[in-house]
């Protein structure tokens, strides 16, 4: 980027036409997003300070940020920060970046949450479903697990962040291992890893290059592996009559779908489609 313009409009300006330059999608709302970072000023009031100068230390932090950018390093990580249903979170590649078709999920699992009821929330990641769940509905007692340290300690932070320590427990552990033999649900939702390594196709290659693989991708040749894991508890872990939700995609769908269907434990397996109309959700009721 050049060092020819230093108010706000003319660097953000040159940072869209850098941007565009090395492909990056969406350039004028990344440059937009990182200089507000570096201004500490939302994106909107960028505008109305577009005669404000920038001294070098701001064009520095700018410029860095905009080198990562640009070679494909996630906004959402840059920024450390993600929206989620309205719910800001903190970010980092210890964890997937919140989409909004889990907002979806999030939506499907409130309207099947039983009034005063608990939840299960598998491979929490960042910590984004299980705060969204217990921030719209204070009945619920969310518990949320993940095997990752690194993913639990940010997950942690964002718990405190919104105040629901006492509302949302987290537990370390693979899939059912932090779970007591006698524990009990009415929910249990995830968004576990859902793309078969020997082919991801539509992977897009930033979420390949910087997401965590460890919350992407599952057994070689076996897009349902994490779902065999899941189906695998929750005859002794849900609630007789009470439903399990969980997302997939990238040609996991119908696999996840078979795999629930096997099991006899289960009934009224199904696929529901995302707001873009593509098959994205697996739902099973326990029997």
């Amino acid at each position: 980027m050049s060092d020819g313009g230093h108010t706000v409009l003319s660097v953000l300006k040159g940072a869209e036409q850098w941007l565009s330059k090395r492909g990056v999608d969406a350039p004028r709302l990344s440059a937009e997003l990182l200089l507000g970072k570096v201004l500490a000023l939302p994106r909107l009031s960028l505008y109305l300070a577009h005669d404000r100068p920038l001294d070098e230390s701001e064009r520095a932090a700018m410029r860095a940020l905009l080198m990562r950018r640009g070679e494909g390093e996630p906004v959402a990580y840059l920024l450390g920060s993600q929206s989620f249903r309205g719910h800001e979170l903190a970010v980092s590649p210890a964890v997937l970046i919140p989409r909004p078709e889990t907002e979806e999920l999030v939506s499907l699992a409130l309207e099947r949450a039983p009034q005063g009821g608990s939840v299960l929330d598998l491979g929490t990641g960042s910590g984004a479903i299980a705060i969204a769940i217990a921030k719209e509905r204070s009945d619920l007692r969310v518990v949320a697990a993940d095997v990752s340290k690194n993913a639990l300690d940010l997950a942690r932070a964002n718990v405190a962040r919104h105040a629901l320590e006492g509302r949302v427990e987290l537990r370390h552990g693979s899939w059912w291992q932090p779970v007591a033999a006698a524990e009990v649900f009415d929910l249990v939702v995830s968004n576990p890893p859902y793309i078969d390594p020997d082919a991801p196709t539509g992977l897009a290659a930033d979420v390949k290059a910087f997401e965590p693989p460890l919350a992407l991708f599952t057994s070689p040749g076996d897009p349902a592996s994490c779902y065999r894991e899941i189906a695998a508890g929750l005859e002794q872990h849900l609630r007789a009559g009470c439903w399990f939700l969980g997302e997939a995609g990238l040609g996991s769908t119908e696999p996840a779908r078979a795999c629930l269907q096997q099991q006899p434990w289960l009934e009224e397996v199904s696929l529901v489609e995302d707001l873009s109309g593509h098959d994205r959700f697996v739902l099973a009721r326990r029997r």
